[in-house]
């Protein structure tokens, strides 16, 4: 992938606390925001240690279009790096005996012979109906089977042990339920060795997390498509990942059937200066129609609304789309050395305009290639993936009625 070649607030700060420089989000300009839900940050002070947070946190790293979050479990702790998702409730890893069951994975899997805090939940433990899914094997193990929607499948033991945060390995969660992987089928890299599940269903890692780090809150800023994969970025947990101030915008989230998911309202977009209605046909809008989800790269838009934006976006842009390149598929494509440069989509949430700049809507697949990071689905609803949530810092709040994404617009930095 190509490399990263301009810098945005968001990621710069993250780099400069892999450095130790004492920058973070000041909480005198902080605004009461009774919302919860999920926010960005624009102002950053230098402050003494003395009154910087005590967060809990945890590195993530881009690499082929996911995002790696680092976390340990077991004891002693073994470190894993899972997708972090939040289109999903699961922690699962792969775990010994596997043999062809599971993808090929780079670094050892994990053996729950080898910690002492490894156990098994039973089938009668009320923690087995915790997951839709958990079903008694004939020894009385709590099974589950878990997919995705990208054609991911995870067959394994229901599982408790101790989950280690931080490089400094200095805070655990104890008693964490997570899946003991030994069947895992799909599309997997050799370097994502399970997925972190970052949903707001009864078994995601937020909601584990409970009380224990401050109550279930926490924050990310994704590293921009074709960051290099040593740079770190943070996922921060509990009290002091409110993101808040002056800079902030705010959407509410919306409670649908599947409770699990952020689901947040579109109403339209923006190409420049020209509005795109999320409906052709009607002026109303579903709420809840779009959820964000750090899990799936492109956004994913209803076909009406796709076909619209590639139409206009082609009109906007001078140069011609390449049309004969089939390892493309149907993208709209543009055979250029540097990104395009534009034009800007704004993504209109209800209550929150989002300005996109190119790096977080024309992807590289390959050298010298940019292509629209969106696609399409017969579905009605859709998906903000994690091209157009990147370089944002992003905080989500699920104490307060699980009500609000408070996300703020990237501001450039020379």
């Amino acid at each position: 992938m190509d490399s990263l070649t301009t810098s945005h607030l968001c990621f710069l700060v993250t780099f400069l606390f892999t450095i130790h420089v004492l920058h973070y989000i000041s909480p005198l300009e902080a605004n009461n925001n009774n919302n919860g839900g999920l926010s960005a940050k624009l102002i950053w002070k230098n402050l003494p240690s003395t009154r910087r947070p005590m967060l809990v946190d945890s590195p993530v790293n881009a690499y082929l279009g996911q995002y790696l979050m680092e976390v340990s479990i077991g004891t002693p702790p073994v470190k894993i790096q899972g997708i972090a998702d939040t289109g999903s409730d699961l922690t699962w890893t792969q775990c010994i005996p596997c043999a062809d069951d599971c993808y090929k994975q780079q670094n050892p899997l994990f053996d729950p012979t080898k910690s002492s805090t490894y156990s098994n939940i039973s089938c009668t433990s009320p923690l087995c109906h915790k997951l839709d899914t958990g079903v008694c094997s004939f020894n009385n193990q709590c099974n589950y089977s878990y997919g995705y929607g990208g054609g991911q499948l995870t067959l394994g033991a229901l599982a408790q042990e101790t989950l280690t945060f931080g490089q400094e390995a200095t805070t655990t969660l104890s008693g964490f339920i997570f899946g003991c992987g030994h069947n895992n089928t799909g599309t997997f890299n050799d370097h994502e060795m399970g997925i972190i599940g970052l949903g707001r269903g009864e078994v995601s890692l937020i909601s584990q997390i409970g009380d224990s780090f401050g109550g279930k809150r926490f924050s990310l800023c994704l590293p921009p498509f074709g960051t290099d994969p040593s740079i770190s970025s943070k996922i921060s947990f509990g009290s002091g990942s409110e993101v808040l101030g002056s800079g902030v915008v705010s959407t509410p989230l919306v409670t649908r059937e599947d409770k699990g998911i952020y689901s947040v309202t579109l109403q339209g977009i923006s190409v420049g200066n020209t509005f795109l209605p999320f409906n052709s046909s009607s002026q109303t809008v579903t709420r809840g129609n779009m959820f964000m989800d750090t899990g799936t790269p492109p956004t994913i838009l209803p076909q009406d609304l796709y076909d619209r934006l590639v139409a206009e976006v082609r009109n906007q842009v001078s140069m011609e789309p390449i049309q004969d390149d089939p390892t493309l598929g149907n993208g709209l494509c543009y055979k250029t050395a540097t990104n395009l440069g534009g034009p800007g989509l704004t993504v209109h949430l209800e209550g929150a305009d989002l300005l996109l700049g190119p790096i977080q809507t024309f992807i590289p697949p390959k050298d010298g290639v940019f292509c629209l990071g969106f696609t399409n689905t017969s579905s009605d609803g859709g998906i903000i993936g994690n091209f157009a949530q990147s370089n944002f810092l992003i905080g989500y709040d699920l104490e307060k009625q699980i009500d609000a994404i408070d996300i703020s617009s990237k501001v450039p930095v020379v």
